[in-house]
């Protein structure tokens, strides 16, 4: 049986250790203020695990502070990832890292080869342990403007794992929005959310870069940074555009607002979840936009999901090439290998063909409009948490039959794993013996 056990078949069983441990302690008393149902347990804690923030309890009144405690253990779990998680409690108590261990380490941390590992597993440790630390310390000196002291700490702490775990997750029952017009509290949560979704192999590069150890940023690094920047930049700019005359979004707001909210509303959609706006009352194009921007997510081997920014930039530069006649995808002056180039075109039609016959599952199930069932099934594979609502403060999927629920929280597992590890994990694989005579096809 252990031979069948591949790396992504590791860390699908991991992942889903964690969120039946998680499911189970949130059903006890302890954890919440009424009972909660297994779905909805369930449901929380792969939205925890799986980073993602879409609740069907409304965290801060219907969980005790045991019980978001727990959720914001499982955002860290689930963010640092299972293997890594289990990686660093090995090196704190001294055990040697095997060979297994480090090629499902390198599958999870989405690195090309197995040389330093360990190294880099602390090095994302320190980064996240420095990160959250900052990111705590300056919200809870916001937060004491407006509560005492321990309270703000705890808020700060929470709402600074969440944010850099990329997970959408908040202790007040309307997430941010009191905080729309706040500088301090919209420039450190987007801040997190920019650090956690640029992935550590990036961050590892740029303060290597920085101490003078490699002398040359790579073109993985260049092009998440490039794209990230560019989707901010151009998310910011088309959401002011479409909601500026919204009478019931920015219409009544000032200036500041208006910028504030709409450059955390193109930040947040790269799978962070937080919102400082209400999106039920947002126009069609800006919640179309923000699909895209969920779909797309973050950047490989960070907190976040989605499809990624370096697949995103890969499909726009490859279809250029086709366009153009060109032989070969050249990013930065260099040629991107063609596997590369191919996988980026297979896990954009894997995630396509996922969230389109989610979607329609969901419509026919729940009786809801397409617009609202593909805002919350695209919102769930791109582990982002955001949401059209159920009216009230929670996400739409508190108001979907069990199933319902059960689906949106496979398509956040799917999501934070990601559609290629799934099928790899559940097809068998078998190498070639032998190549078909070419067939002519028409196209076009």
């Amino acid at each position: 049986m252990k031979k069948h056990l591949n790396p992504a078949r590791t860390l699908i069983l991991g992942f889903l250790a964690i969120i039946a441990i998680g499911s189970a302690l949130l059903m006890m008393p302890f954890s919440t203020v009424n009972s909660i149902s297994a779905v909805d347990a369930v449901f929380t804690a792969t939205s925890a695990v799986c980073v993602t923030g879409l609740i069907v309890k409304d965290t801060p009144q219907d969980f005790t502070t045991a019980g978001q405690i727990i959720i914001m253990l499982l955002i860290q779990l689930g963010g640092l990832g299972y293997m890594t998680s289990a990686t660093i409690i090995s090196l704190l108590i001294g055990k040697k890292i095997g060979l297994g261990e480090r090629l499902i380490m390198k599958e999870a941390l989405n690195v090309l080869n197995l040389e330093g590992l360990v190294r880099f597993t602390r090095a994302v440790l320190f980064v996240t342990l420095i990160c959250e630390f900052t990111g705590a310390l300056l919200l809870s000196l916001r937060f004491m403007k407006d509560y005492a002291m321990p309270e703000a700490v705890y808020y700060g702490v929470f709402h600074s794992v969440s944010a850099f775990n990329n997970a959408g997750f908040s202790l007040f029952s309307d997430n941010l929005m009191q905080y729309r017009g706040d500088l301090t509290v919209n420039l450190v949560i987007s801040t997190l959310i920019i650090i956690g979704g640029i992935g550590f192999i990036v961050i590892s590069e740029l303060y290597n870069y920085w101490k003078k150890k490699v002398f040359r940023i790579s073109v993985h690094t260049r092009l998440v940074l490039t794209t990230t920047i560019f989707l901010i930049l151009t998310g910011s700019v088309l959401i002011y555009f479409f909601e500026h005359s919204n009478p019931y979004t920015f219409q009544d707001f000032s200036l500041k607002e208006k910028v504030l909210s709409s450059y955390f509303a193109s930040v947040s959609p790269r799978t962070a979840g937080f919102n400082t706006l209400d999106y039920s009352a947002m126009r069609l194009e800006t919640l179309f936009l923000t699909i895209i921007l969920m779909f797309i997510g973050a950047s490989p081997g960070s907190t976040g999901g989605g499809v990624k920014t370096t697949v995103f930039a890969i499909i726009l530069v490859s279809l250029a090439s086709i366009i153009r006649n060109m032989r070969d995808t050249v990013i930065f002056k260099r040629r991107i290998p063609i596997e590369t180039v191919s996988k980026a075109h297979l896990l954009v039609m894997l995630a396509l063909i996922f969230v389109i016959i989610m979607s329609l599952v969901i419509i026919r199930l729940e009786d809801t409009t397409y617009m609202k069932a593909m805002f919350e099934v695209t919102s769930a594979f791109g582990t982002v948490g955001l949401s059209i609502g159920d009216g009230g403060v929670r996400s739409l999927s508190a108001i979907f039959s069990p199933v319902g629920k059960l689906l949106i929280s496979f398509a956040m597992f799917t999501g934070r794993l990601g559609p290629l590890t799934l099928a790899i994990a559940l097809v068998s694989r078998k190498e070639e013996m032998f190549r078909y005579p070419e067939g002519n096809v028409i196209i076009g």
